[in-house]
């Protein structure tokens, strides 16, 4: 495995927060982390990422410790993308991606062509040339995020960590970002992503970590983990886990909350055209 965390412990100010968590994931694998609040995903987070010491347990990458390792070491293996980034100044969008490139130049240097060719190359790579000269500030929510991802590129990891790569953003822009991801992992990045939405789990992921009161309590294929009665032991809230064929063939999962069910007797997912319809009653129908 690239990077893996074997029997975490760690909290804040005595008060422990994760107790004994495992969690792998490999070379080019999307690993989504699902927990209600407080469960001890952003803890977690903070942990791999060196900002938070472990009182117990062992974080490797390539079977090697990276609990000591010196930051500058460990930014060019773990890139970082925030759940939301509200810069103070209206820097232009390429000197927020060279950003991603602090730990590759030296104190009080300036950006090298190499650094600018890496920055250029992940411009490139996520299709982003119209964004390039705008103004960082000025970005929608969705633009704002495909830059974050960019910085983080710009460190050339090996590991990309997301907290809710898509908090806040409208539908259209989710896509993209998932796009985004899929595309990326494709490369052999590994993607460690926080997320809310079990669907998300589901749709996008390789393998999933279920969180909760810093345990983990499920761990495997999205198909595996995320059942109904384990998204009731996470959020105290029945919901009914459907298949979906696409037209394509595709066997596709998701998550409809129970309450749709009984508020409507039957709930059907129906295309625009009124002629295919998938039920919500456990039997995968064409979409």
């Amino acid at each position: 495995m690239l990077l893996e965390a074997r029997d975490i412990h760690c909290g804040y100010d005595g008060q422990p927060v994760l107790n004994g968590v495992d969690l792998w994931v490999g070379k080019g694998e999307i690993l989504c982390i699902l927990g209600p609040n407080g469960s001890g995903k952003t803890t977690l987070f903070k942990a791999i990422l060196g900002l938070l010491k472990v009182d117990r347990g062992e974080i490797c990458f390539n079977n090697h410790s990276i609990l000591k390792m010196p930051r500058q070491q460990l930014a060019r293996i773990i890139g970082y993308v925030p759940q939301s980034h509200n810069p103070p100044f209206p820097y232009n969008v390429m000197d927020v991606i060279l950003m991603g490139r602090t730990s590759y130049i030296g104190t009080f240097s300036a950006p090298k062509a190499a650094d600018y060719a890496v920055a250029e190359q992940v411009v490139e790579t996520l299709r982003m040339e119209h964004l390039s000269q705008k103004i960082y500030t000025q970005l929608s929510g969705g633009e704002r995020q495909l830059v974050m991802i960019a910085r983080a590129l710009a460190q050339q990891p090996q590991i990309l960590m997301m907290d809710e790569p898509t908090s806040n953003l409208d539908y259209g822009n989710q896509l993209m970002i998932f796009d985004h991801i899929q595309m990326l992992a494709a490369t052999g990045l590994a993607v460690i992503m926080i997320s809310h939405m079990p669907d998300h789990a589901l749709l996008y992921s390789d393998r999933v970590v279920l969180l909760k009161d810093g345990h983990v309590c499920g761990i495997g294929p999205p198909e595996e983990v995320v059942t109904e009665d384990k998204l009731k032991l996470l959020y105290g809230i029945q919901t009914l886990i459907t298949s979906v064929v696409l037209t394509n063939g595709q066997v596709v999962k998701i998550c409809v909350p129970d309450h749709y069910q009984k508020a409507r007797g039957r709930f059907s997912l129906i295309n625009e055209n009124g002629r295919s319809r998938a039920q919500v009653n456990g039997q995968a129908t064409k979409i």
